[in-house]
């Protein structure tokens, strides 16, 4: 006979060897990987997406992703603690001011003045000059004349909580900010551990207690960031060399290489150049044993290296070019650009565009330096670089000087 103790055990020692065959410390996923869920607001839960995925949509796609983002964002900000109905029998002075959110439609309906209203909406250009805010119930124009923006870069067809007072079919807002955030424990706490970020495992990875231990005891772990590689240029490589001679006794767990990799983009001979430079790489890489053993190397496409035109997401630098690196180099990973980066438990969104100018180009008001943050180029900027300690969750600036 066997006692429910014994069984309890067996079940339990079950389940835990399950979570080990699918914890992995460190997984790339490529933007085709990436799982897509719906939120059904009937149910009030995420549901796998059953809808065919094409890099080329058709014209509904686009209204349907803002909407799709609208009822992500409207269920989420309608959680916090700013906007959920005050609990009946509290104590009034122990209570937040709480709020409202109102849909576009609860204005355009109104002839009267309507005071203190916040709005959950994207913003557009309906017609040149003019600015709207739009939600799935319909468009209001903007007065913006007035407006405290909240620091962040404020662009069209982002999405805004705007509030303010509403009359003669002009919402004139005194405030404008972002949404916001939501903590990964509350979300958890909501839906279960839903694994939305992608990877191996079944479930999230910030709910995997044997992931968290070895974050925090894996004190030395550093990934390296670099961007705009240029493999053809003669002073990179050699900045390379001083930075993998420097990191052959302590290697990093990673290091997450972005292109562009050629400095000339263009031209008949692009192809081959490129495939040389990686043959270069692999050749300079085989000389640190430690690192082609321990660390991961992980290349990132940029704009202007073979792909698509300006098509996003961005497919990995084809087999054919790479081959020869990757044999020298197994721990070699050519990936999507954007990607994901999953360490222990932690998520890692790579994105290698320069976006800080086509935001600025595009913004409702113009930003002032505390909203905007540079990266540094590798090639350009003499040879910086950033590195991040998972243990400390801080990102440090690096340099390799003449």
């Amino acid at each position: 006979m066997i006692d429910r103790v014994t069984l309890e055990a067996a079940v339990q020692d079950c389940v835990q060897g399950g979570e080990e065959d699918s914890d992995q410390v460190f997984s790339v996923i490529d933007a085709f990987d990436i799982p897509k869920f719906d939120y059904n607001s009937e149910r009030k839960k995420f549901i796998p997406s059953t809808a065919l995925r094409s890099l080329h949509g058709q014209a509904t796609d686009k209204a349907q992703l803002f909407r799709d983002r609208y009822t992500v964002l409207f269920q989420r900000t309608s959680r916090h603690e700013l906007f959920t109905p005050a609990v009946m029998g509290a104590n009034p002075e122990h209570q937040t001011k709480k709020f409202q959110l109102r849909p576009v439609e609860y204005l355009l309906g109104s002839v009267a003045k309507l005071g203190e209203i916040i709005v959950l909406g994207m913003v557009t250009q309906l017609k040149p000059g003019s600015y709207y805010l739009e939600d799935p119930t319909g468009a209001v124009k903007m007065d913006l004349s007035q407006t405290n923006f909240h620091n962040g870069l404020f662009t069209e067809n982002c999405f805004v909580l705007a509030e303010g007072w509403y009359e003669d079919q002009v919402f004139h807002v005194t405030a404008f900010g972002f949404p916001p955030p939501e903590p990964a424990k509350t979300t958890r706490a909501y839906f279960g551990n839903i694994n939305f970020f992608g990877g191996p495992s079944a479930t999230c990875a910030k709910a995997s207690t044997k992931l968290r231990v070895m974050e925090r005891e894996n004190e030395d772990a550093m990934i390296v960031f670099l961007s705009d590689v240029w493999l053809d240029d003669s002073k990179v490589m050699e900045k390379l060399r001083v930075l993998f001679t420097g990191y052959s006794e302590i290697c990093p767990t990673a290091f997450v290489l972005c292109g562009n990799f050629t400095s000339s983009p263009f031209g008949s001979s692009h192809i081959k150049t490129l495939k040389e430079s990686f043959r270069g790489l692999g050749n300079l890489i085989a000389q640190f044993p430690s690192l082609v053993e321990s660390s991961r190397f992980i290349f990132v496409p940029g704009s202007q290296d073979p792909g698509p035109g300006n098509v996003l997401p961005r497919p990995a630098i084809p087999d054919c070019v790479t081959e020869e690196l990757r044999r020298k180099v197994p721990n070699a990973t050519f990936t999507t650009n954007p990607c994901r980066i999953q360490y222990c438990t932690q998520e890692i969104v790579v994105f290698r565009e320069d976006m800080v100018t086509k935001m600025c180009r595009n913004c409702v008001k113009f930003p002032t330096d505390r909203d905007i943050s540079t990266h540094g180029s590798f090639a350009c900027n003499d040879a910086v670089f950033k590195v991040y300690y998972p243990a400390t969750r801080q990102m440090e600036d690096s340099q390799i000087r003449d």
